[in-house]
C-alpha cells in the first residue's frame, strides 16, 4: 500500500546560518510557516537544507526543531553522508527525533559504482523503522542512477519513494518516462519529481509527489500547481507554473540554492550570507534581479 505521506507536495526548507552557526530561531520560523501552509510534508536537510555542510550535532538539532514546529505535517530528514557508518548515525538521530521518513542520496568523493550504491541502501535499510526515499540528484552527488539500479533498490523493504531529477518537457515523452518507471518498481513505491521547473510537467505525467525547493520558502504557489495537477487540470497546472518562469530562469542561471537563500534574505526570513561558506550568496547585481522578481510576484514586504 502506498504511504499517503509520500504523495503531494513536499517542501524543502533552507537551513539558514548566521555567523557560520545554525540559526535555529530562523529555521523554526520557516518550518512554522510551512506547517501553516498547504504542503503535505516538510523535508529537512535536503540539498536546499545544506545537509552536506552540517555536523552531526547540527543535523540532529535541525531535525528535532523541524519535528517540534511541524505539528501534524510529516517531517522527512536527509541522511546523506560520505561514509556508511556516518549515514547510520544520521539514521539513528533522525528516527530518535521523530522523522516520518528519511531521504538518502549517495554522496561521493571517490566515484561510486552501482554495487557501492546498492550496498549503501541495503545497509541503511537494515537500520530503518521508517520509510526511505531514494534521492537521485546527479547535479550535486555526481552519481547517476540507471533504471536497473532504481529497480534493484526499490525492492528493499523500506524503500517507499524515488525522487527523480525532472522529466522531459514534451508531455507524451514525460508520460512515457513515468509509465516506464512504474513498470519496473513495486506498486507501493511512489515516484516524485524534482527540479522545480519540471514540477507541473512531472505531476501531469503521473508523478505522485513533487519534492520542491521553492515550496520550502514560498509554498502557496507550488501548492496551487500541485492541487491543479492532482485534480486532473493539467492546463491550469502548466499555466500556473509558467507564471513563475522568471524564477525558473533564475534557478537555471544561478542555482536554486543561491536564489532561494537570496529570497529568504530579501524577505527578512534569514540573515544575509545565510549559506555555509565557502558558498557565497548572490552578488549585488544578481540580488537586484531577485528583488525585482519578488516585486513582480507581489512579495516585496518582509513577513
Amino acid at each position: 500500500m502506498v504511504d499517503p505521506s509520500l504523495e503531494g507536495l513536499s517542501a524543502f526548507p533552507l537551513t539558514p546560518l548566521a555567523g557560520d552557526r545554525l540559526d535555529e530561531r530562523a529555521f523554526r520560523a520557516i518550518v512554522r510557516r510551512l506547517a501553516a501552509a498547504p504542503v503535505d510534508s516538510i523535508t529537512a536537510l535536503g540539498s536546499t537544507g545544506s545537509y552536506a555542510y552540517l555536523s552531526r550535532e547540527e543535523r540532529r538539532a535541525v531535525v528535532s526543531a523541524a519535528v517540534a514546529e511541524a505539528g501534524d505535517t510529516p517531517v522527512f530528514a536527509g541522511i546523506g553522508g560520505l561514509r556508511t557508518s556516518h549515514v547510520r548515525q544520521y539514521v539513528e538521530d533522525a528516527q530518535s527525533a521523530g522523522a516520518a521518513a528519511v531521504l538518502l542520496a549517495p554522496m561521493t568523493y571517490q566515484a561510486l559504482t552501482a554495487d557501492d550504491v546498492y550496498g549503501l541502501y541495503a545497509d541503511v535499510d537494515a537500520d530503518l523503522s521508517v520509510p526511505m526515499i531514494v534521492y537521485d540528484n546527479p547535479a550535486t552527488t555526481h552519481f547517476t542512477f540507471t533504471d536497473d539500479l532504481y529497480a534493484r533498490i526499490a525492492t528493499l523493504p523500506t524503500v517507499a519513494s524515488i525522487k527523480i531529477p525532472g522529466v522531459p518537457a514534451d508531455p507524451v515523452a514525460a508520460r512515457a518516462r513515468i509509465d516506464h518507471l512504474r513498470s519496473i518498481v513495486p506498486g507501493d513505491v511512489t515516484i516524485g519529481v524534482s527540479g522545480d521547473a519540471s514540477g507541473a510537467a512531472g505531476l501531469n505525467a503521473g508523478c505522485d509527489a513533487w519534492y520542491s525547493v521553492i515550496a520550502g520558502t514560498l509554498p502557496d504557489h507550488p501548492a496551487a500547481i500541485t492541487a491543479a495537477a492532482r485534480a486532473g487540470d493539467a492546463a491550469r497546472a502548466e499555466a500556473l507554473s509558467h507564471e513563475w518562469d522568471g524564477l525558473w530562469a533564475l534557478f537555471a542561471a544561478y542555482g536554486s540554492l543561491r536564489v532561494t537563500a537570496a529570497i529568504a534574505e530579501e524577505l527578512g526570513w534569514a540573515s544575509r550570507s545565510c549559506l555555509p561558506r565557502p558558498i557565497l550568496g548572490l552578488g549585488a547585481e544578481d540580488r537586484a534581479r531577485v528583488s525585482e522578481l519578488l516585486g513582480t510576484l507581489g512579495l516585496t514586504t518582509p513577513r
